[in-house]
This record gives C-alpha cells, structure tokens and sequence, in this order.
C-alpha cells in the first residue's frame, strides 16, 4: 500500500491538497521556499523510495479507489477523523472491507471474460458530454479494447418524434 492518500490516517485530512507541496495542511505553507522539512513533495517521497518499494498504477489506483470508499462512508471530515482515533486504523479498514470487500472487488475487476458482443452500435445526441464516445473510435480505443464501434448521429432532445414518421411516409 502506498503512502499517497492515507484515508485511514486520523491526523491528515482527506480531501485536496496543497499545491505547492502535494501535502495536506492548514493555512499558509510552512516554509517560504516551498519545502518544509516535515512536508516534502510527493516527488521527492516517490524518489525516495528504495527500487523495491515503487508503486505501481494499480496500487495507485486502489489506493485511490480506498480512499473514496472512506470519503464516501465517511464524508464529514471531523466524523472521520473522531471515527478512526475511537477505532484505529486497523479496526476502520476491518470494519470497511467487511461491507465492501475491495479485495474481491479488485479480482472481480481483473477477471477478463470474453467480450458478449464486439460489434456495438453506438447512438449519441450531438452535446459536448458526448465527446468522449464520439472521440474514442478515431482514437483507438474500441480497438484497443477488441470493439468494434460505429457512431451514429441520434435526433437531439427537442425532436419531434412524428417527423420521423411523416419523412418515412
């Protein structure tokens, strides 16, 4: 498990961070330069690290996915905070994985069964929310994925559904 977000850490707040430094803290940042002693860069964390100990994509991902799980249980900052310092961190993450077992989650997600259909008709109304289904065939991401997409142009919203029938008429 990597030390990026620390969803079961009572004393760091769990949300967005500083800027400058990727740390969590209050107010104004603790030294001029940008770099206290005590709150380094995430950068300089990461470089720190033995060559054994380098963080993956995936324990990113489940290290983030973790901690949205606590932000979501969890979503008062206090409420948390109280919660872990009654219960510890052990007992939270127990408590947590016995409702939503990430584990299983995360091999559930892994498992790659065969696609049920390749060939997918894909239908959009022409808005921006539609950009990424619109832009993911030119881009190679069907393929990637063993898809085959072809993206139609549907009515918009405000269409009347009897001009459909009176231009096949």
């Amino acid at each position: 498990m990597s030390d990026t977000y620390q969803p079961y850490n009572a004393y760091r707040r769990l949300g967005p961070a500083c800027s400058r430094c990727g740390q969590s803290h209050e107010g104004e940042h603790p030294d001029e330069d940008g770099t206290a002693p005590e709150v380094r860069p995430l950068a300089s964390r990461q470089a720190s690290r033995d060559a054994d100990s380098i963080v993956t994509s995936d324990q990113l991902s489940a290290d983030f996915i973790e901690a949205v799980l606590v932000k979501a249980l969890l979503p008062d900052e206090g409420l948390r905070r109280r919660f872990l310092r009654a219960v510890g961190a052990n007992t939270a993450r127990a408590a947590i994985a016995s409702v939503l077992p990430m584990g299983a989650l995360q091999a559930m997600a892994q498992d790659k069964a065969p696609l049920e259909k390749k060939d997918l008709k894909i239908g959009f109304i022409p808005i921006t929310c539609a950009t990424p289904l619109i832009m993911a065939d030119p881009l190679g991401f069907y393929k990637n994925q063993g898809l085959v997409g072809a993206i139609e142009q549907d009515r918009g919203l405000g269409a009347d559904p009897r001009q459909d029938d009176q231009q096949g008429a």
